[in-house]
């Protein structure tokens, strides 16, 4: 069976192949990390938007290759792969009873930002008053009974940049 290249392949794979290989490395590399636990600073963000990248390097590689690529999907091997990942992909769309971090994380975002400081001195281990001045000290008038969206929204802060002076990560 002979293969031939859709017409441009040439010039599709001179940047399509780069870019996928570099974004399997992104991808590979932070997906391990995240696995493991260890990622910091912007191991998630560089993944998920790495993932774009890797998308546009397929969708180059798609292009160039075809005719081999839907030689492939005819075959049993092709057929089999397509079925077990959408088989896995739709899978994933369920949590089938376990309960996880990134379905926690909104939910424990939201009490955050709405809660008065008030409770999130409490919830620091921190008075009230010292939560305040620690705000004070980077510029932010609060008292305890307002909230971090409240902050937010009169301070022209972000959210997590709140967050993060109030659980002492900045």
């Amino acid at each position: 069976m002979q293969f031939t290249a859709s017409p441009n392949a040439g010039s599709i794979r001179r940047w399509a192949t780069p870019l996928t290989i570099g974004a399997i490395i992104l991808m590979a590399t932070t997906g391990v990390t995240m696995f493991f636990k260890l990622d910091r600073g912007l191991t998630a963000v560089v993944h998920e938007w790495a993932s774009w990248l890797f998308l546009v390097g397929v969708g180059g590689h798609v292009v160039a290759n075809n005719r081999p690529l839907r030689n492939h999907l005819k075959s049993g091997w092709g057929k089999i792969s397509v079925a077990v990942f959408t088989i896995i992909l739709v899978a994933s769309f369920f949590s089938w009873g376990f309960i996880t971090g990134p379905q926690l994380e909104k939910p424990i975002e939201r009490a955050l930002v709405t809660a008065p400081l008030s409770a999130l001195a409490s919830v620091t281990r921190t008075s009230p008053e010292a939560l305040v001045l620690r705000l004070k000290g980077r510029g932010i008038s609060a008292t305890g009974r307002e909230s971090v969206r409240g902050l937010a929204a009169t301070s022209g802060r972000g959210a997590n940049q709140l967050l993060a002076i109030i659980f002492s990560v900045q």
